[in-house]
Order: structure tokens, then sequence, then C-alpha cells
């Protein structure tokens, strides 16, 4: 179904944020072709309708989804590819067929993460490595998340790309009656804030299990809060120039950092809150059912920060109690003593 100027439209990821996603379109009228790995899970849809594994209650009219696990038969049938892979896995689907696949494609990225085999950005990824055009592209950012979504509670979505055209088409492709849009240029800003706030929302949980309580809790977010905007604004003075500043207090920025930091949907707070409570990192992961991806950002932050001469402290830390087995509560009594 070809609407919005987008064309034919494909999901790449059938995770709870793709199955969300997926959700929305087919509700607002819109045809999906839909890449999902599993054949398992393609004949399920295809006989019983909804996602076998996450946000099972959501039903699709089967003349709405076209579900494929092959990744090469859904990009050669669409024109517009939302990816939803977990950013751990999203450099090898990429890589697992040919570039000119992707490079015909307007790429809608609603991946909240560092792609850890380059530690880039997807869209850097795209048009670094394999020459992308940047026009083409537009980010999903939050506070958003999918298990709301399923019920139909108003969210909020933001919707960042060059190309003002394609990314109001985008955004009135998601827009209905719990859906509300904003559209801005803030393809960086807006990623690298939904990259961090995933880190943060770690150390939300660690801090709650641990007993430090809301007032604490407040303190460390407003810390976190004030060490995002300082790593953007010194990010675009040396990377990213621009004459449109982004507007940092918008929900893409502090709303989606204090929805996944308080959230109990928050997988990232719910990793979090296990290493409080005295799991090791390797049985934390194994528990839960859903990638965290603030696990491989606040490594791929490291690189980032320390490539750019950009200080993050508190996601060093947190970096430090994931990757270097430094226990949380060692870290937040650390930590505590340097909040403001």
């Amino acid at each position: 179904m070809s609407t919005n100027g987008l064309g034919n439209i494909g999901i790449i990821g059938n995770g709870s944020f793709g199955t969300a996603i997926a959700k929305i379109l087919t509700d607002n009228g819109h045809t999906i072709h839909w890449w999902v790995r599993s054949s398992e899970a393609v004949q399920h849809l295809r006989a019983r309708n909804h996602n076998p594994h996450y946000l099972t209650s959501i039903r699709f009219l089967p003349e709405t989804i076209k579900p494929n696990d092959n990744l090469r038969d859904v990009l050669q049938a669409c024109d517009t590819v939302i990816f939803a892979v977990p950013s751990a896995y999203a450099q090898s689907v990429i890589e697992s067929v040919e570039a000119p696949l992707w490079m015909s494609k307007n790429i809608v990225s609603a991946i909240k993460g560092i792609l850890p085999d380059s530690n880039l950005l997807l869209n850097d990824y795209l048009t670094g490595k394999m020459g992308y055009q940047l026009e083409k592209y537009v980010a999903i950012t939050g506070p958003c998340h999918s298990e709301e979504v399923a019920e139909e509670r108003l969210s909020y979505l933001t919707f960042s790309g060059l190309n003002d055209n394609l990314t109001q088409n985008v955004a009135a492709a998601f827009t209905n009656s719990y859906i509300n849009t904003t559209c801005n240029h803030d393809i960086w800003g807006a990623q690298f804030a939904a990259v961090l706030k995933n880190i943060y929302a770690i150390g939300a949980g660690m801090a709650h299990s641990l007993d430090y309580g809301d007032n604490f809790l407040s303190v460390y977010i407003t810390n976190c809060y004030r060490e995002m905007h300082r790593f953007l604004e010194v990010h675009f003075e040396k990377v990213h120039p621009s004459n449109e500043h982004p507007d940092f207090h918008t929900s893409a920025y502090l709303g989606d950092l204090l929805v996944t930091s308080y959230s109990l949907h928050s997988r990232n707070r719910t990793l979090g809150a296990m290493l409080g409570k005295g799991y090791s990192v390797k049985a934390a992961i194994l528990e839960m059912s859903m990638v965290a991806e603030g696990y491989y950002a606040a490594r791929g932050m490291q690189s980032i920060s320390s490539t750019y001469g950009i200080d993050i402290p508190i996601a060093t830390n947190i970096y430090n109690v994931l990757w270097g087995n430094l226990p949380a509560a060692e870290m937040f009594t650390s930590l505590e003593k340097s909040l403001v």
C-alpha cells in the first residue's frame, strides 16, 4: 500500500518496539512487509495474527501484515524501511544482504543504541561505511514504551531528519488518537540522548535496589541530564556544528530520560535493579528476555567520549559496573559524593 509519499513500508525486526510500530502503522491503514528472523514466528503470525513472543495481546488483521523471514525479499518489496533490530545485531543484519538493497530505501531508525561493532550511530554507519544519503534517513525517539502503545495509552514520538518532507510524511504515518508526533532536524542530538538515557536508567535501577530513595534519585537524574546536556553541547561544537541549535528541553531528551529511569516497563532500569540486588552482569542479562540497550551503549559511549575528549563521569561509573566488575554499591558510595 503506497501512502503519504513513503511507498511500500517494511519493518525490520519483531521485538517489542517493532511489534508496537507494526500495530501503529496497521491501525493507521498501512499494509506492512515485516522481516521476522524466525520462520516459526512467521508461521505463527500468518496462522494466528499475533507475535508469539512480544506484545502477544496485539492482534493484526491478516491482510495488513506480510511477515517473511527472507530479508532480501522484504527489502525488494519496500520503499521505506523501519529498522527496529536491537543495536547489538543491527550491523550483522545490514551486512547480511548486498549494500545496494539498502541504498535506495528511506531508512527510519527505531534503534536507541550504538552499533557495538563500530561504535557508531546507525546513520553514521550507513553514510560513512556505505555512502548512504543522510537526507533519506529519519530517527524515531521517545518517550514511548511499547507496552503502553499496545494498550493504546497516549504516547509521544519525535521524528528527526534533514528532509522536512520525508520526516513529516513518516510522522504522519504514525499519528493517530494514541500517538502524538513532532518533527525536527536534530538527528545526532536526539539519538545520542536516547543512547545516554539508557545508560543512566541502568544506574537508576541500581540505586532503587540499593535502597536509595526518591530524594536521591531526583538528584541523580538531574545530574544525568546535566551530563547529557554537556556531552551534546561539546559534541555539536566539535563534530556537528549547526546553525539550528537543538532544543534540549523537549520530551525526546528529558522526558525519555525520566520515563526510562522511573518506569517498571524499562528494561534498562530492570537490568540495573538486578545488578543492585547482587546479580552478576552475565546472570542478569541471561535472566532478561529482552536486550537492554544501555549495556552495549555504555561501552560504545566510552569510546566516543574518549575520541572527542568529552568527560561523562556518571556514564563512566556505570560502565565500570557493567564492564569492569565494579560492585554497584561501591560505585554509588563514590558517586553520591560528586552529585550536586
